[in-house]
Parts: C-alpha cells; sequence; structure tokens
C-alpha cells in the first residue's frame, strides 16, 4: 500500500486493485529503464547527424573516421559539444577530415 500512495481514488484505497496497479508500474519502470537508454542513443545520434552534416560530412562518415583515428568520444559527449559548443565540435570535425 506504500508503493501505491498518491495514484488516484480506489488504486491508493483497495488493497487488490493497489497491488495490481503497483505491479504494472513496477513491470512499466523495468520495461521502460531499458527504452530510456536506446532513446537517447538515438537522440544523441540524431544530433551529432545534425552537426557534422552543417560542416559537410554524414554522422556514418564521421564515425567511421573518429574509430580510424583512435579519437575516444562517445556519442553523449559529441552530441553534447554539437549542441552547446558548435566550435569544439567543429574542431573535432577538423581533426578526422
Amino acid at each position: 500500500m506504500n508503493l501505491a500512495k498518491g495514484y488516484y481514488g480506489s488504486r491508493s484505497k483497495v488493497y487488490t486493485i493497489a497491488k495490481n496497479t503497483v505491479e504494472k508500474g513496477l513491470q512499466y519502470a523495468y520495461r521502460d529503464r531499458k527504452t530510456k537508454k536506446r532513446e537517447f542513443r538515438a537522440l544523441w545520434i540524431q544530433r551529432i547527424n545534425a552537426g557534422a552534416r552543417q560542416h559537410g560530412i554524414s554522422y556514418s562518415q564521421l564515425m567511421g573516421k573518429l574509430n580510424a583515428s583512435e579519437i575516444g568520444l562517445n556519442r553523449k559527449v559529441l552530441a553534447d559539444l554539437a549542441m552547446n559548443h558548435p566550435e569544439a565540435f567543429q574542431a573535432v570535425v577538423d581533426a578526422v577530415k
């Protein structure tokens, strides 16, 4: 019942309904912890692609050249650079061209 605190109506008052609601909520939480990782990776890829295309290179070419030149920046960092620090992202792109 403690986990059902804050639910609306009988979902927080009636044991059977609260139990079912809490179990379903925990299933969603488990599933969406994994979905969250997928969605963020897709977002980072979109941001890197948009930043790379402004400098005349595609995402796949950029990532291939980054791996070939052994620059160890992950997608999260690259996306942050592309969005918040475009001059630093341009330096990375110029380094791999």
